[in-house]
């Protein structure tokens, strides 16, 4: 079932002081607008907002705001900030959503799966993309894109075009972008070993000359 958000409009100054008063009552500055629609500064529960953001869909969840004496519309989470020390939500904005509208979302990609080249060939799974950004109607958005990628070898990719996807959306992110790949260890690490190999045979500087340049810097 959606969260719904209780919401009460602010009024007066809209300062640091008047923030702080509101958090010390348990709720948080947030400013809902969009659609249309002037915004307005309003006060929200700091729990329920975090229930949206800890949930699957996370801010790409749509979720009806009530405010107090204007009836519910629809929403969604667009920017938050966050206090890491005290681990507590800061102010919120919220964005009123038209369902009929077309929107640019970015949605997680995951790779479901064991890579054949993994498993058998020895390689390693590197994932370039871990969210694309897609065009649809909110009501079409996907919690994330699931892809299937135990038939990928080593030194294959999986590009965006790879991704399935219904009609309903577009992918916005370039179709040729690399999502994920699997590459050699082997190759990775060659460089290296070629770069410790060329150090190892180059004579060692004497002594003197080491002092000197040592000085030279004094």
């Amino acid at each position: 079932m959606p969260e719904t958000v209780a919401a009460r409009t602010r009024t007066g100054k809209f300062n640091k002081n008047a923030a702080r008063r509101v958090r010390a009552a348990g709720k948080i500055p947030a400013i809902l607008y969009g659609a249309g629609h002037e915004s307005i500064a309003i006060e929200v529960d700091p729990k329920q907002i975090l229930r949206i953001l800890h949930s699957e869909s996370g801010h790409n969840s749509i979720f009806d705001v009530v405010v107090e004496g204007q009836g519910a519309v629809k929403a969604m989470i667009v920017d938050w900030q966050y206090e890491p020390i005290k681990d507590s939500l800061l102010h919120i904005d919220l964005k009123r959503i038209a369902l009929d509208k077309l929107m640019r979302v970015r949605v997680p990609v995951r790779l479901l799966g064991t890579a054949i080249g993994v498993k058998t060939q020895g390689g390693v799974l590197d994932q370039v993309l871990r969210e694309i950004e897609i065009e649809c109607l909110p009501t079409d958005i996907p919690q994330h894109i699931d892809v299937d990628i135990s038939g990928l070898a080593l030194h294959q990719g999986l590009r965006v075009s790879d991704l399935p996807h219904a009609g309903k959306l577009r992918f916005l992110t370039a179709e040729d972008a690399t999502v994920a790949h699997v590459i050699s260890v082997r190759g990775e690490v060659e460089p290296v070993a070629a770069d410790a190999t060329a150090a190892a045979a180059t004579p060692a500087e004497p002594e003197v000359a080491k002092k000197g340049k040592t000085e030279a810097k004094k």
